[in-house]
């Protein structure tokens, strides 16, 4: 842990160069990445007209990074956890290349959309383990709390002008093709070459931002453990009730209650929006999840975490079948406003419980693992969505993953009972409730 004094005030965050630098990158990278997830997928659905394709954008995206994650996070521990955090997004800036000349180009495809997918995926393998084993070596452990809400807020706060930009770029689509004179094949796809041309700046601005970082945490010295080694972040999540409650509520409760990948169906047919008003919908979590991120900077939460934890994602589920029963644009903005809220509490407890119980030489496999958790809730559920959505129809899809979610909630009362009474954030404190 870096051992920089921690005494007291909350601007000794900001003091923290090398802090600041790696937040940069996350926000541009994460606005990046935001705007070509909305560009993915009104342009998927634009070719398709398919509830099934939307699902396989997610699904693609999962596949590499379940495959990849925990060699990985192996590998993060044993590197410069600054270059493995610059080369995934440097990867993720090619495939903003690669998908700017398939779509000014005129000849984007399915296939094409879901093979660089499949890279995406990949790049995420390496960037989630270093990005959260990076970020503990940067700052004093009492100012870490503190830390993991800035990053979550200013990652949210990505998340909004990402989808908002994104969505403004793509309805510039017309415009644009008329301005440049594309061919007749290219024109309706000048939208997306615009969003994804703005991604690729951002990104070099995030791989930038990376190599500036000065602080090199030592990277793990010990023999190679094989397939202990790949492991050893599982196991020790495994073997800690409160770790493991923490990040498998996370992630069956995105993965039933999620309905991102549902949003440009919702957008155009059910609500009767264009590409603009998909981007407000895809931030709108994420002006929740800020404002509240914002507010957890100034006041961290301290006790009753496991009370909190379950509740916001009880919230969560009710809010998402708010969404569900949305007719009105503003309705539906509003229900995911407030997903975005209750997921920012899981969010800062989750991340905090994870940084802190885990010894720096194991942060690499054990963000690992957590990103394979992350994802399976984030793109396995894009493709859950999308499936049960070609079954039951969009709106039955996002109810009963609404409902999911609390049954979720209600288990792990009974399953972890050590998650539901934690009441201290950090191990050294107290941790059981009178």
């Amino acid at each position: 842990m870096h051992d920089v004094s921690s005494s007291g005030a909350p601007e000794r965050l900001f003091g923290q160069h090398d802090y600041v630098r790696l937040m940069m990158a996350r926000f541009t990278g994460t606005a990046a990445n935001q705007m070509l997830m909305v560009a993915l997928g009104w342009q998927m659905y634009d070719l398709t007209q398919s509830a099934w394709d939307l699902g396989l954008v997610g699904l693609a995206q999962f596949v590499p990074a379940l495959l990849l994650t925990l060699p990985a996070g192996q590998w993060v521990d044993r590197s410069d956890r600054r270059w493995t955090l610059a080369l995934s997004l440097l990867l993720q800036a090619l495939v903003a290349g690669g998908l700017v000349l398939a779509s000014a180009g005129g000849w984007v495809s399915d296939g094409w959309i879901l093979g660089l997918s499949m890279l995406l995926g990949c790049a995420r393998a390496v960037q989630m383990p270093s990005m959260q084993a990076l970020l503990p070596s940067l700052v004093p452990a009492s100012l870490l709390p503190r830390a993991v809400a800035v990053s979550s807020s200013l990652m949210q706060a990505a998340i909004i002008m990402g989808p908002a930009l994104g969505g403004a770029l793509y309805a510039l689509g017309p415009w644009t093709a008329t301005q440049w004179g594309a061919s007749p094949a290219a024109a309706p796809h000048m939208g997306a070459a615009l969003v994804y041309g703005s991604s690729l700046g951002l990104l070099a601005l995030a791989v930038g931002a990376t190599l500036l970082i000065r602080h090199r945490p030592a990277p793990v010295t010990a023999p190679r453990e094989g397939w202990a080694g790949l492991t050893a972040g599982l196991h020790f999540i495994l073997g800690r009730p409160v770790l493991l409650g923490a990040v498998a509520l996370d992630l069956f409760a995105v993965l039933l209650g999620g309905a991102t990948a549902l949003l440009p169906i919702f957008a155009r047919d059910i609500l009767h929006t264009g590409p603009e008003g998909l981007g407000l919908l895809r931030a709108a979590p994420a002006v929740g999840a800020v404002l509240l991120g914002l507010w957890l900077s100034h006041r961290p939460i301290e006790r009753r975490t496991g009370p909190l934890l379950l509740g916001s994602v009880a919230v969560y589920g009710v809010a998402t079948l708010g969404f569900g029963l949305a007719r009105e644009f503003w309705w539906a903005f509003a229900a995911l406003f407030v997903t975005g809220a209750a997921d920012m509490v899981s969010v800062v407890i989750r991340q905090s419980l994870v940084q802190l119980e885990t010894p720096d030489a194991m942060r690499g496999r054990v963000a690992a693992v957590n990103s394979v958790f992350i994802g399976a809730s984030n793109q396995l559920g894009e493709f859950e969505s999308g499936a049960t959505a070609a079954w039951l129809g969009p709106v039955g899809s996002v109810m009963l993953g609404g409902v999911g979610t609390l049954v979720v909630v209600a288990a792990w009362l009974k399953l972890f009972p050590a998650l539901a009474q934690r009441d201290a954030l950090h191990p050294g404190a107290p941790a059981a409730l009178k």
